[in-house]
């Protein structure tokens, strides 16, 4: 049947979503706190053997209700919970993950590399905890031993930069690790490479915080047998999602042709484009039912293609002539008109795209 993982990273809870009104801020923090809950949920569900934490689940200081919150969550998975703690939430005097007493089923990672033998699933799982903001390499020289069927490892560390201060991971130190699955957290955007014969991965954030941390979020359902497989998975969390809308003729309609219909909780940045007359506060009041969008105007005034054509200046000379051809030679009136409104707007200083 093969081992299923939970792989779960980058929770941040009691983030301080800095930059956002009061009101924003008071329901990204609610829906924040769903995380666990979605978390456990989602264990059940798809039948996990195990859940993986891979740091960073605590923004920084954890208040009371968020330790007890996540405590349950954990417990309610119903399986082993490993968790490798990161830079945000790093095992020191203080730390929930050193003070606290956790459910049964939760195992802490609070040093170097240290190993947990689950014999009912016939599964090794190595996995180091962040002691401070900064960490070396934890996997340098580290190697899976013993014969269990199934080696997983677990730290939080980044695998971008070789000289990270984040505890740096090689592709040769993933290749010579041993293992079968390596699971990072640290990078909010999913990703996973294979080295060797070992694939490492990272499932991302389960939400975003902010308009650097842009599209769907989630957290990844592992299976491994004779291959791994992952499968990425939302938790319908509320998502930042920048667009780019050309008003064309009809700015209300192509506004709405752009956004999901019937409304959404999700953050949009709107760039509006394009030449015409744009009323924002009228536009503004049609996203009742989008309540965190924003508009951002890069919008030109209308562009008056033949407004001097016929006057006695080059300029008119030019554009009566292209006027004329346009009305002689109707099966190439789309063209001549394009030429017309390039020409228009190279002599008016505006961009040309095409």
């Amino acid at each position: 049947m093969g081992l299923k993982i939970l792989h779960t990273a980058d929770w941040h809870l009691d983030s301080p979503f800095a930059g956002f009104s009061e009101q924003q801020r008071a329901f990204l923090k609610q829906e924040q706190r769903q995380i666990p809950g979605k978390i456990a949920d989602l264990c059940r569900r798809e039948s996990c053997d195990l859940v993986l934490l891979a740091g960073d689940i605590f923004d920084g200081e954890a208040s009371r209700e968020t330790v007890s919150l996540v405590k349950r969550a954990l417990k309610a998975c119903g399986v082993p919970v490993l968790v490798a703690p990161g830079n945000h939430d790093f095992c020191a005097p203080g730390s929930p993950w050193v003070e606290e007493g956790w459910p049964e089923n939760v195992a802490v990672f609070t040093g170097g590399m240290e190993t947990v033998k689950i014999g009912s699933l016939d599964c090794c799982v190595y996995g180091a905890g962040f002691r401070s903001m900064d960490c070396p390499s934890l996997l340098e020289g580290f190697r899976a031993e013993g014969k269990e069927k199934y080696h997983i490892g677990l730290v939080h560390g980044d695998p971008t930069q070789s000289q990270s201060p984040y505890n740096p991971i090689t592709a040769s130190q993933v290749r010579k690790s041993g293992l079968n699955y390596l699971a990072l957290g640290h990078l909010h955007k999913a990703g996973a490479f294979r080295s060797g014969d070992v694939i490492c991965a990272w499932p991302g954030c389960p939400m975003g915080r902010g308009w650097d941390e842009t599209g769907e979020k989630g957290v990844c359902i592992v299976t491994i047998e004779d291959t791994v497989d992952i499968q990425a998975v939302t938790l319908d969390t509320p998502a930042f999602r920048e667009l780019t809308v050309d008003i064309q003729a009809d700015p209300q309609a192509a506004l709405e042709a752009a956004l999901p219909a019937g409304g959404s909780r999700d953050f949009f940045r709107i760039t509006l484009t394009g030449c015409g007359e744009v009323s924002l506060p009228r536009l503004r009041k049609s996203l009742g039912s989008y309540p965190n969008a924003e508009l951002v105007d890069h919008t030109e005034p209308p562009l008056d293609v033949w407004g001097d054509a016929g006057e006695d200046t080059l300029e008119g000379v030019y554009f009566q002539m292209l006027h004329k051809a346009k009305e002689l030679n109707p099966e190439q009136a789309e063209r001549i008109q394009l030429a017309a409104e390039i020409s228009r707007r190279l002599l008016e200083g505006r961009e040309v795209t095409l």
